[in-house]
Formats: C-alpha cells, structure tokens, sequence
C-alpha cells in the first residue's frame, strides 16, 4: 500500500515538473523571439509579446486550483492570463531577466500580498479595476482612461460576494465571502473613469499601440468582462485578445469601436498603459 502510495506521489511529481519544464520552453521560446526587439518602445513590445502568443487555444479557469499557488500557464490562455503575462514577459525582459524574473513580476502583478509565503485566494486581484490601482500602484501600468477623455463611472461591485456558489473557493467559507466583500466595497468608494462605447472613435488618436483595453459590462456587480492588448492594423484601431468564440489568441478583425458596440452589455472602455 505505501509503495503504491509513493509511487503515485512520484508520478504527480514528475507530471508537475514536467509542466513546469513546459512553461520555461515557452518562457525561452519568447525570449528569442523578441531578443532583437527588446529595445522597442514599450507599446511596441507589448504587441509583439501579445502576437507571439497568436493562435494559442483559449482555455478558462487555469487559475482555479487549491492550495492556492501562483500558476504560470503559457500554452493555454484566458483574456486576462494573455494580459497579465503579456506584461510580466515585456516587464521582465527590460528589468528583471530571466525565468525566475519573470514569475517573480507575475506573482508581484496577480495578488495583493505577494511577498507572503502562503498565498490565500482572497489576495488574488480578482476584480480588473482593483487588479489595475494595484498595479499603478507598483508601477507597472497607468490608468489613461480619464487623461484622454474618460467620463466617471460609478461602480457597485458586490458579485463574488452574493454568488459564492459560483466560485468553489468561496462556497460554505463565510470568512472569505467576508474578505471578498470589504474589498468590493473599497473598490466601490475609489474613483473610476470610462470612455462611452460610441465615442471611442473620437479618442482613437490617444489610444497607443500596446494599451491595455478593458471592456466596461452593465452586467450587474461586475465592473470589467473582458480585456486585451491594443494594436493597429494600418488605420484600423483594433486588439489581441484571447478569444471565446474563436478559442484561441486572435487579432480581432472588427474595429474596436465596432466591437464593443456589437455586445449588448458592454458600455464603453478602460485604457491602461504598461509604464516600463
């Protein structure tokens, strides 16, 4: 019985590292991709660490595994694991080399207190908006939205916390639950800006290659439902995103203005810009 026991604990070990050794083949793949390109502006490396990615499958809930820990996943992604590795991988090919580098820029991005050994799923940004003041606040991103022309936005986050059904790590743990809403409530009291879906157009001219697009839902207790990576293809604003309907990373072929339009409970935008 013990042998069986270890030997399955073997196996699982090996399964893991081979995952993880998956991960750095990816992670070095990038690196000589963009080598040549390290010293592009920083909108530029953006994009060019978002297109490296083109084609990947679209896979959801990555993240979601207990004991929390933090996940590098590079072979399949979600809109927002494209974002936040997107910027891990262009941060860390300027400031911090190496794998190592690169993880330790993920986990500092994805949760509250990073610097903690054990991490907990209430320290993982879960909700964008919080994700982006964090961030600004370590110096990874900037929120633009209202230098360039945004209109404020009052928000009323209170999802996670009044449908803990629907996250298993919330489920029958009140304590959490309570976590999760003190953090919406901090959330709601900061000031938020957007840009209204039919005057995108408008601040087209302000919105850079490699800016971070947020898309701003109506969908009730909830602040963003999708993001992507800004890029241009010739006079066409548009973006790289991890898509749902084509399941995988995709250049969209609709104008951003036209896309955002298109989706009956999206009102507008958010645009961050990666500050390297």
């Amino acid at each position: 019985m013990k042998r069986t026991l270890f030997c399955l604990l073997f196996l699982a070990f090996l399964s893991l590292s081979g995952k993880a050794r998956e991960e750095k083949v990816i992670y070095e793949r990038y690196c000589e991709a963009v080598k040549e390109k390290a010293t592009f502006p920083t909108g530029d490396l953006m994009v060019e660490t978002a297109r490296f990615f083109l084609g990947t499958p679209y896979v959801a809930g990555t993240l979601e595994e207990e004991p929390e820990s933090l996940i590098i996943n590079l072979h399949g992604l979600d809109c927002m694991t494209l974002v936040e590795n997107t910027v891990a991988l262009a941060w860390s090919v300027r400031q911090r080399p190496g794998y190592e580098g690169y993880a330790s820029v993920l986990k500092n991005m994805r949760y509250r207190d990073s610097g903690n050994v054990t991490l907990d799923y209430t320290d993982r940004l879960h909700y964008t908006t919080d994700w982006m003041y964090e961030n600004e606040k370590r110096g990874y991103l900037k929120d633009v939205t209202k230098e360039i022309g945004g209109q404020p936005l009052k928000l009323d986050l209170s999802f996670m916390s009044t449908h803990p059904d629907s996250y298993k790590q919330l489920k029958g743990n009140p304590e959490r639950i309570a976590i999760i809403a003190a953090k919406e409530k901090e959330i709601n009291a900061r000031p938020h800006y957007y840009i209204p879906q039919d005057e995108i157009n408008a601040h087209a001219g302000q919105i850079k290659n490699g800016d971070i697009v947020c898309f701003v839902t109506t969908v009730k207790g909830l602040d963003i439902s999708h993001v992507g990576i800004i890029c241009r293809e010739g006079d066409k604003l548009t973006f790289i995103h991890a898509s749902t309907t084509k399941k995988r990373v995709i250049v969209n072929e609709e104008p951003l203005q036209e896309y955002v339009q298109g989706i009956k409970r999206n009102c507008g935008i958010m645009i961050v810009r990666p500050q390297f």
